[in-house]
């Protein structure tokens, strides 16, 4: 890359809020062009703020990849939309996703609503428009104008990285003129042991989709770095009850060992070597409620 003289480097905090299940991580992903947030079917996957770094010239654009922002009923709810919320007020530049196919519903529209109240405007991405309608996206896109609140409308295809590139530019374009606060090759800030948790949960959460609630968390207990360069990793699957440690184990032990081939897959893609994943399964009622967990996930148990 080259060097950017110090007077030329930008660089700021651009918040991607939505309702659940908007597409936020893929898009995030997506733009920084490596994963740095998990992606499942299930919404809500996302429980903590994530950053994802992106070098777009003499910029440097920080993603704030937030939790959906939904009507919170339990004190993880509650910490998770709180968390989305910080993230926006932070951040210099707010980036609304729409789910295109879902068009405006309740949960985007109390986020409309509270942006409007706080005076803050905000850049408009629709998200999934190759599966929609002209005639629909027109309309849709007509009617979220009228509201005043967005400077900009891209649609974009995030999963394809279809219109990526664009809104990328505006945002390297538009965000401050200061010094970068990331080293240039670094993606994420997330610590690798968190990651390699994060992984291991979404491959939970996709092969259990049907089966299981929100009801399981994962940690990574130790992480050896061996000899020959390869690296074992240790990591606890929590569930609240045994009946659900039966269904993550699955018969004969199936069900844990396609989530643990699954992870390990994508750890070893992701670290560029080999992985050695050992999980466990074990029953924590109450670890929805346990400030420690909410703490190293940095989200506020009081919230």
């Amino acid at each position: 890359m080259t060097e950017v003289p110090e007077h030329e480097k930008r660089c700021g905090y651009v918040a991607i809020v939505g309702a659940p299940n908007a597409g936020k991580s893929t898009l995030t992903n997506g733009l920084v062009g490596t994963k740095v947030s998990i992606v499942s079917p299930k919404v809500q996957t996302t429980r903590f703020r994530v950053l994802g770094i992106v070098m777009a010239g003499p910029a440097q654009v920080i993603l704030v990849d937030t939790p959906g922002i939904f009507q919170p009923r339990r004190r993880l709810d509650r910490a998770m939309v709180a968390a989305a919320w910080n993230g926006a007020s932070d951040a210099e530049i707010i980036c609304v996703v729409v789910d295109a196919q879902r068009g405006v519903d309740d949960d985007t529209r109390a986020i409309m609503d509270k942006l409007k109240k706080a005076s803050r405007q905000a850049i408009l991405v629709l998200n999934k428009v190759d599966a929609v309608k002209k005639e629909k996206l027109l309309d849709l896109t007509t009617r979220l104008h009228e509201e005043g609140l967005f400077t900009d409308v891209f649609m974009v295809s995030a999963l394809k990285g279809d219109g990526l590139a664009d809104l990328s530019k505006v945002f390297a374009e538009r965000v401050p003129l200061g010094p970068w606060m990331f080293p240039e090759d670094e993606v994420s800030d997330l610590p690798q042991r968190m990651l390699a948790a994060e992984i291991t949960r979404e491959k939970a959460f996709i092969q259990l989709h049907e089966e299981l609630p929100y009801a399981l968390t994962v940690e990574t207990e130790t992480w050896e770095e061996r000899e020959d360069g390869s690296a074992r990793i240790d990591q606890v699957i929590y569930v609240q009850r045994d009946g659900q440690k039966a269904i993550v184990v699955g018969k004969g032990g199936h069900q844990i060992k396609t989530i643990g081939a699954a992870a390990r897959t994508e750890l070893e893609a992701l670290l560029e070597r080999r992985v050695h994943l050992f999980l466990h399964v074990k029953v924590r009622e109450d670890w929805q409620e346990k400030r420690g967990h909410y703490n190293e996930m940095g989200l506020d148990f009081d919230a």
